[in-house]
């Protein structure tokens, strides 16, 4: 044989448009993985055209990728991402990616402190500094040192990583629209996001995306890598009344760029047994779907606010405190894991 009929991880990565990691990682998950021809001490080698034939019959992403999105802020949408993605980590001990778009940046406090993000954001490695860059026709992004990996305050959270956002996107987001286009008119205002950490989309099980409280050019750059979103709200009426607005937004965005996004459901938020209102909502949103909501809501507590605060803790129950809430989040993972497939 050839030296060109074998290849070596790297090798793979490059031919496949990702890190060595996500390579690493499809060994790991994926039975039908070509086996190692050789295992040398400066790695595995494999058949070029096994690996050819492999990457072309699996085709799609290895990764779920999820948004959560509602237009009106103060649901709840911060603390499920995050916590679903804690579960998700721990629980059922799934690589997770938690990006963070929204410029409140509460995600990214939750998960890393305030002191932490305060000199991430001074040293410019946040998602502002992607956005920037595409305004200024500027290369200053640098994903290997924005990307933080094993966050979270609770010992037990071991494989959750980060892309932090900054309160500077409150600017950039306004000005995304007047972005070049390019020497070749190729730069696209939806497509900054996902041009940047395509990367090392596959070296995760999921990626949760914390959209901000609106339709505008940031949230759009979450949705065009998503498989689907999620919809938490409170059962009111002014927290479901945008609810329409979305799914109509979202499925004429998805016909645009010709890829599906599947609204996975609505997700129950602070819901308060006590208010008929509440009752009433729910069975309404039940009675209109799709989307589907969830049959795992998640009641109002004060323990689900107060775990926003960054405080060391050693489990998640000891976070989302014991009365109940984690059982909740745990359902909720059951069933995006499910509906996602």
């Amino acid at each position: 044989m050839k030296d060109e009929d074998f290849i070596g991880l790297y090798e793979v990565a490059k031919m496949a448009g990702v890190t060595s990691a996500a390579v690493a990682n499809w060994r790991s998950r994926h039975p039908d993985f070509p086996a190692a021809i050789y295992e040398l001490k400066s790695g595995p080698v494999f058949n070029t055209e096994q690996i050819r034939k492999w990457l072309k019959k699996r085709r799609a992403k290895m990764v779920t990728i999820i948004s959560t999105i509602n237009l009106k802020g103060g649901v709840g949408k911060t603390t499920t991402t995050v916590a679903l993605g804690e579960v998700l980590a721990e629980a059922f001990r799934k690589r997770v990616l938690i990006i963070d778009l929204d410029p409140q940046t509460n995600a990214t406090i939750m998960l890393i402190g305030e002191e932490k993000w305060e000199e991430l954001n001074r040293q410019g490695y946040t998602l502002a500094t992607l956005f920037k860059d595409a305004l200024n026709e500027t290369d200053n992004f640098d994903l290997s040192k924005t990307l933080q990996k094993g966050v979270s305050n609770v010992r037990d959270v071991r494989t959750l990583d980060l892309i932090p956002s900054s309160l500077d996107l409150i600017d950039v987001q306004d000005r995304l629209a007047s972005m070049p286009s390019g020497r070749f008119f190729t730069n696209n205002p939806t497509e900054v996001l996902r041009r940047a950490v395509k990367p090392i989309l596959d070296e995760y099980d999921y990626v949760l995306i914390d959209c901000p409280p609106n339709l505008g050019l940031i949230t759009l750059n979450g949705l065009r890598i998503s498989d689907g979103y999620i919809i938490p709200t409170i059962p009111d009426v002014l927290s479901t009344y945008g609810i329409p607005q979305i799914i109509s937004r979202m499925g004429a965005f998805a016909a645009n760029i010709g890829e599906p996004i599947e609204p996975y459901g609505i997700l129950i938020t602070k819901y308060d047994s006590r208010s008929p209102l509440h009752d009433r909502t729910i069975k309404q949103l039940r009675e209109d779907q799709p989307p589907i909501v969830f049959k795992t809501v998640i009641p109002q507590r004060t323990t689900t606010a107060e775990a926003a605060e960054f405080a060391e803790v050693n489990t998640l129950r000891q976070k989302y405190g014991y009365e109940g809430q984690y059982d909740r989040f745990y359902g909720i993972c059951k069933e995006i894991m499910e509906i996602a497939g």
